[in-house]
């Protein structure tokens, strides 16, 4: 997939766990990890913008596009 999730990236440079992101955006953990892991097909933007919220940073800083190889 061409769009990457930089999420760990985040909340490394933030020095937040799993479980304390998944309790300030309320969703749960298997879900944030699952988005943390590069394995979502989808991210609703409420979710998108709790996390922005959480972590203080813009959608870009989290989202990523790379040209697919052909």
């Amino acid at each position: 997939m061409a769009i990457i999730i930089n999420l760990d990236v985040m909340m490394a440079k933030r020095k937040k766990g799993l479980t304390e992101l998944a309790n300030e955006v309320d969703i749960t953990l298997a879900n944030l990890s699952i988005l943390k892991n590069n394995k979502a097909k989808a991210v609703r933007f409420s979710t998108l913008e709790a996390i922005c919220k959480a972590l203080d940073c813009q959608p870009g800083d989290i989202l990523e596009y790379r040209k697919e190889e052909e």
